[in-house]
């Protein structure tokens, strides 16, 4: 994969803004878009790669991961752009919303409103997931996944006892997967 020029701050911030205003109640499948298949700054094993280790990391992970990329290719001044084409967006949507809610929130159709981007934030997210666990070319990834989702989903264990066990756990595998 032929990468392009180094982006300059501007267009981080606005492919970061760009992704965040379009990918409202989720965001991750748009930025994974614009990072990967438009962009080609970070092929999808990078994508995949640098979106755990931003999981791990205090703060949203898209933000993160904007942070990441923006420092990666720009130094702090991109880490900035990153991070506030990333924050902008949402907060004055954020805002916008937030005034219609106060006025009309009571209202069944703003109930209804409501319900449904939920929903369709939670297809979003699973639909990422799903294309993220095409990258992994062992199996025993996903074993891992599905015992994460276990823990917390369905046997309610904190995601901080989650981690403690999954990550050591799953790093201990391909460290000897990767030495034989």
């Amino acid at each position: 994969m032929e990468r392009p020029e180094n982006p300059t701050c501007a267009e981080l911030f606005l492919t970061f803004a760009k992704a965040s205003a379009t990918g409202f109640g989720g965001v991750l499948p748009f930025a994974r878009r614009m990072i990967v298949e438009e962009k080609r700054w970070l092929s999808e094993e990078e994508f995949a790669d640098l979106f755990a280790f931003c999981q791990f990391i205090p703060g949203a992970n898209v933000v993160n991961l904007a942070i990441c990329i923006g420092a990666r290719y720009r130094g702090p001044m991109g880490a900035i752009a990153g991070a506030l084409g990333m924050l902008v967006p949402p907060m004055l949507v954020i805002l916008l919303l937030g005034a219609f809610y106060v006025q009309f929130g009571d209202l069944p159709l703003a109930k209804g409103v409501m319900r449904g981007l939920g929903a369709a934030a939670a297809g979003l997210v699973v639909s990422v997931a799903l294309r993220l666990g095409l990258t992994f070319r062992a199996k025993a990834s996903y074993l891992f996944a599905a015992l994460a989702f276990g823990a917390i989903a369905l046997w309610r264990i904190p995601l901080i006892t989650m981690l403690a066990v999954l990550a050591p756990a799953s790093i201990g595998w391909q460290w000897v997967v990767r030495r034989k």
